[in-house]
């Protein structure tokens, strides 16, 4: 049966204007070895390299997107912005045959941010029915970090109303696309990158959430 996946989809907001800035990462705590017994170099290496994969977040030179229909491409565009990449998005909206409908799907974008980036580091993951399953969640999460630690961002088409980690609801009824720019907690939270409001432009979520909110559509990382 095919799935929601390919579904349209369209922003319920409108009008928004394009705006430059840029997503900051967090200050992270320093990992600072007892007095009395002093780290090794050896022990140094590995905290850090237990550090890098605890937590990472990416750099982003954050647009919010032209107008109502354009999250996809502006998710895209976001993405590829912390690889150091300038995309016109207007070229790449073209290219994901994007009306004002939307993006039909996340297949439609896994293409565009491939011949972007020059090779073929982007593949297309569905999570079908209602909710995502603990399998799927789990693949979710390794697929961030994984992607993360490559220095990607990741591009998931979304549905609904999830909540952050502050507790703030962002709700998306006929759909969506945001970027997964950072994690922390080995990626059980995510930081989001948002081009639907440049004053939510950050937030972070629990990965579950994050799953259950792709469910019925996919992400591509």
């Amino acid at each position: 049966m095919r799935t929601d996946l390919i579904r349209k989809t369209a922003l319920t907001v409108a009008g928004l204007a394009v705006t430059g800035g840029a997503i900051a990462a967090p200050a992270t705590a320093a990992f600072a070895a007892p007095a009395e017994k002093p780290a090794t170099p050896v022990q140094a290496d590995r905290k850090q390299a237990d550090r890098k994969h605890s937590e990472r977040e990416l750099d982003v030179r954050y647009e919010a997107q032209p107008n109502f229909y354009y999250c996809g491409p502006a998710a895209a565009r976001n993405a590829l912005s912390v690889q150091g990449k300038n995309i016109d998005v207007d070229g790449m909206a073209q290219r994901m045959g994007t009306t004002e409908a939307g993006t039909n799907s996340i297949n439609d974008i896994t293409p565009v941010l491939n011949k972007e980036t020059g090779k073929d580091a982007y593949q297309s993951v569905e999570i079908p029915g209602a909710k995502a399953d603990d399998k799927q969640t789990d693949k979710l999460r390794t697929d961030i970090v994984t992607a993360i630690d490559e220095g990607h961002a990741i591009v998931a088409n979304i549905a609904g109303t999830a909540t952050d980690t502050t507790g703030t609801t962002h709700s998306f009824e006929g759909g969506h696309y945001i970027s997964v720019v950072g994690y922390r907690d080995n990626g059980n939270t995510v930081t989001i990158a948002d081009s639907a409001d440049p004053n939510q432009a950050s937030y972070r979520m629990s990965v579950d959430n994050l799953a259950d909110w792709i469910a019925t559509r996919g992400y591509t990382s």
